[in-house]
């Protein structure tokens, strides 16, 4: 157990039993702990395995490299359509947890199993997301937006590619990508200040 951590447990107001009955399980399989991102991690030698987090309707164990597990039991979701390597086994009381005790153990053990393997999980490539047809007029019409884009790391690049193609209607695409033309134009990334 990390002292760093300890604060996590202790301010949890929800979900705190079922959080302390995933560290134990995880601690149980010889992982570090440590917080990362606010959140308590498990790592191998430094490298991140699992981590527990909570959301209103549930508390869950999250595989860093979830994609590669077998999910032999089929308990892994992907919280989203756009997460291509993390999978989350959720948990809404701490019955659950102690009754897939082993289930969950063979899980993480997987889990080091392909961390150790050195196994990567395939990211699609930029070229394969589908440029929102706004944001594809705008770096048309702009070689110093296309250019600035471009130059974007690949995860930046999804970013914008993932927030300008989620609304419904064009007008709000439209509006986004208006918004965030400069923020390109300055080599600055979605999220970055």
């Amino acid at each position: 157990m990390n002292p760093k951590v300890e604060f996590y447990f202790r301010k949890a107001k929800q979900w705190q039993k079922e959080l302390e009955a995933l560290r134990m399980i995880v601690l149980d399989c010889g992982l570090t702990e440590e917080l990362k991102w606010g959140v308590p991690v498990y790592t191998f030698q430094k490298h991140n395995i699992v981590l527990l987090h909570v959301f209103k309707e549930y508390c869950a164990l999250l595989f860093f490299k979830g994609a590669l597990l077998n999910d032999a039991n089929g308990i892994l979701i992907q919280q989203t359509k756009n997460v291509q390597a993390g999978r989350q086994i959720r948990f809404t009381n701490v019955r659950e947890i102690v009754e897939m005790k082993p289930i969950l153990k063979a899980y993480i053990y997987e889990a080091l199993e392909v961390e150790q393997a050195g196994l990567k999980v395939t990211f699609k490539k930029i070229s394969e997301f589908i440029i929102p047809e706004e944001f594809q007029n705008k770096l048309d019409s702009s070689t110093a937006l296309k250019t600035a884009f471009d130059a974007l790391s690949p995860g930046r690049q999804r970013a914008y590619i993932l927030y300008f193609s989620a609304p419904k209607q064009s007008k709000t695409r439209q509006s986004r990508v208006e918004k965030c033309v400069q923020q390109i134009l300055n080599g600055k990334g979605l999220n970055d200040q």
